[in-house]
C-alpha cells in the first residue's frame, strides 16, 4: 500500500482511506448474509398473498441490508477482541484496512437503508421487524451477552433466526406460523454450529475473552449440550409437515437430515478431536443449506401440482 492510500492516527496505525468495495463488502460478512437471505425464501411460499417479483425482491433486500448492518457494527464494537483471534485478525478493521468510523458510520447508513426498503416494500410492521432484529444483535447479543454469559450465543441466535419472521410480516402483513416454526428452527441450529467452532477455536476465544461454552463448562458437556439441540432439530423440522405448510418430500429429507447432523455430534462425542469437531461445524452448515433446499423443493412440487 503506497503513502498516498494511508493515513497515520494516534496508536500509530496504517489505515486505508481511499474506496474499496471488496472491504466494504467483507465487512458485512456476505456469506452469513447470503445464508440469512436463503431462509427467508420459502416463506415466500407459505403467505397467503402472492408478492410481485418486484416485492419479494426488495423485502429480500431489505433483510439482507439489515444483516449486513448487524455485521457491520459488530465489526466496530469487536474490532479489539477480534484482533486477539486467529480465525478474525485478517478482517478488515482488525487487520487497519479501514477506519472505525468509517465503518460504523457504514453499518449505520445500511440500517437506514435496509428498514426504509421494508418499510416501503413490506410495510411498518416488517420495518420494525428488521430494525428490532438489528437492536437485538448490536445491543443485547454484541455488547451484552456475547462477553458475559456462556448463553451468548443460544439467546443471540434469535437474531440471525428473524429472516423467515420480516419476509412474513412484509407480505402478509402478520408473521404465518410457518415463518414461526423456521424461525425455531434456526433459533435450534445455532447453539451446536457455534458450540463446534469454539470447540476447535477454545485458544482464540479464551485469548479474547469470550467465555463460551467449551471454556465454562468443558468440552464434552458442550458436545452434550450440541447432541440435545440436534435432536430437538428433528421433530422441530416436522412441524412444518404437521402444520401443513409443507409435505411429504421435506418431511423425509428433514427426518435424514437431522439424523445426520445429530450422528454427527455423536462422533465428535466419541472421538473427542478437534477434526471431529470441524466436521460438525461443516455439517451443521450444510444441514440449514440442505434442509431449506428441501423446503424450497417441496414448494415447488406443491405448485407444479
Amino acid at each position: 500500500m503506497s503513502d498516498s492510500n494511508v493515513v497515520e492516527v494516534a496508536e500509530g496505525e496504517a489505515l486505508a482511506v481511499e474506496p474499496n468495495l471488496a472491504l466494504y463488502l467483507d465487512i458485512t460478512r456476505p456469506r452469513v448474509m447470503a445464508l440469512v437471505v436463503f431462509t427467508g425464501l420459502p416463506v415466500l411460499g407459505m403467505t397467503t398473498t402472492t408478492p410481485s417479483l418486484l416485492q419479494a425482491v426488495a423485502v429480500l433486500v431489505g433483510t439482507a441490508l439489515s444483516g449486513a448492518a448487524s455485521s457491520a457494527i459488530n465489526a466496530y464494537l469487536e474490532r479489539d477482541r477480534d484482533a486477539l483471534m486467529a480465525r478474525t485478525r485478517g478482517r478488515p478493521l482488525p487487520a487497519a484496512l479501514l477506519l472505525p468510523r468509517v465503518v460504523l458510520g457504514y453499518g449505520l447508513v445500511l440500517a437506514a437503508i435496509g428498514t426504509a426498503i421494508l418499510a416501503l416494500a413490506g410495510g411498518a410492521f416488517a420495518a420494525a421487524v428488521g430494525l428490532a432484529t438489528i437492536l437485538f444483535y448490536v445491543l443485547v447479543y454484541t455488547i451484552w451477552l456475547k462477553p458475559r454469559t456462556p448463553q451468548n450465543i443460544v439467546i443471540g441466535g434469535a437474531a440471525g433466526a428473524t429472516a423467515p419472521l420480516i419476509v412474513g410480516a412484509a407480505i402478509d402483513g402478520v408473521i404465518p406460523v410457518g415463518a414461526w416454526i423456521m424461525f425455531a428452527i434456526i433459533f435450534l441450529w445455532t447453539p451446536p454450529h457455534f458450540w463446534a467452532i469454539a470447540l476447535f477455536r477454545k485458544p482464540e476465544y479464551r485469548n479474547a475473552g469470550y467465555p463460551m461454552m467449551p471454556l465454562v463448562v468443558g468440552d464434552q458437556p458442550t458436545r452434550w449440550r450440541s447432541l440435545a439441540y440436534a435432536l430437538l432439530l428433528i421433530p422441530a423440522s416436522l412441524l412444518l409437515v404437521w402444520a401443513g405448510a409443507l409435505g411429504w418430500l421435506y418431511g423425509v429429507a428433514a427426518i435424514g437430515l437431522g439424523a445426520w447432523f445429530a450422528g454427527s455430534v455423536v462422533v465428535s462425542m466419541v472421538r473427542q478431536t478437534v477434526v471431529a469437531d470441524r466436521a460438525v461445524f461443516r455439517v451443521s452448515l450444510a444441514y440449514l443449506t440442505f434442509l431449506f433446499c428441501a423446503m424450497l423443493a417441496d414448494l415447488g412440487l406443491a405448485a407444479l401440482r
